[in-house]
């Protein structure tokens, strides 16, 4: 995941939007805490997508100040052993709360299909949902740490640099092991989540046709009642194939196409970043003043 930085032009216009991400999920969150909608699962599941949103843009805002802090001129702004250390906290919270939020949105996908498709409600599994999108975020990006691989550059910032300082690609430890520990394994999760909603996508618009000729459907009206309740949770994957499969496709550009990095692929990276986490906020508001 490249976090490249070309000035202070990008640098205003992506801290903008990503200050722009934190009170729009803000008030998402303090919506549901606000009218209790955190009793219901449905709301509780969305509920995790914008924190975990909310994170991701706070990270990548933090990022942004360090980074023109980093560039001032005068050499005590940041002393380098602390710039450092704080350089890979949120190079690793950045790794953690990216692979946060494709867990969420993952889990969600399932429970999409598994509700609409096998008719079986997975509210029971919801206390694993959380457990496996907090702790596998961890263990994954705690392999960096252990290699030390966390770094800052001018072109990837804090994260797990693989451009050297001519700006070619000249790390090729750090581009595997930033393919084996992000890319690689996001890219199977969208391929089998994609899947997972078109099957359910096709299963639903079977039931719509065969309610269109008036012909019995397993599961009646209480079945369709609960299905409009949870079919508002598709936008989030939705949000997620949008959003995340140009960021994806970007960073495997730019680690084996482009020998240098390309700005405006970059800077169109971090747009579609920060619109991920802005877009599940507005999202929830939107669910919110609809229900």
């Amino acid at each position: 995941m490249n976090n490249s930085s070309d000035g202070p032009p990008s640098d205003i216009i992506y801290g903008a939007t990503n200050f722009l991400s934190l009170p729009v999920c803000l008030l998402a969150v303090i919506l549901v805490f606000r009218l209790k909608l955190y009793r219901t699962a449905v709301y509780r599941l969305a509920l995790y997508q914008v924190l975990a949103s909310l994170l991701v843009a706070t990270i990548q805002v933090l990022e942004i100040v360090f980074l023109i802090f980093q560039n001032k001129p005068w050499p005590n702004s940041w002393p380098e052993a602390y710039a450092r250390r704080l350089c890979i906290a949120m190079a690793w919270l950045q790794l953690y709360s990216f692979w946060m939020k494709i867990l969420f949105t993952t889990w969600v996908a399932f429970h999409l299909f598994f509700f609409a498709v096998l008719h079986r409600n997975m509210k029971k599994l919801e206390a694993m949902y959380v457990a496996t999108s907090l702790v596998i975020p961890a263990l994954i990006s705690a392999v960096p740490l252990i290699t030390h691989s966390y770094g800052f550059s001018r072109i990837d910032g804090c994260y797990i640099p693989i451009y050297g300082m001519n700006y070619t690609v000249e790390l090729k430890v750090s581009v595997i092991e930033n393919f084996a520990l992000l890319d690689a394994p996001a890219m199977v999760i969208l391929l089998v989540a994609s899947i997972a909603m078109v099957i359910m996508l096709i299963k639903l618009s079977y039931r719509v046709r065969r309610r269109m000729n008036y012909e019995p459907i397993t599961g009646g009206d209480q079945f369709q009642e609960a299905l409009k309740q949870v079919l508002p949770l598709a936008v989030f994957p939705i949000i997620f194939f949008i959003f995340v499969i140009p960021v994806l496709m970007f960073d495997i550009i730019h680690a084996f196409v482009t020998p240098k990095p390309n700005r405006v692929l970059a800077f169109t990276q971090e747009l579609f970043i920060t619109f991920w986490s802005l877009s599940s906020g507005v999202a929830l508001i939107v669910h919110i003043s609809l229900a």
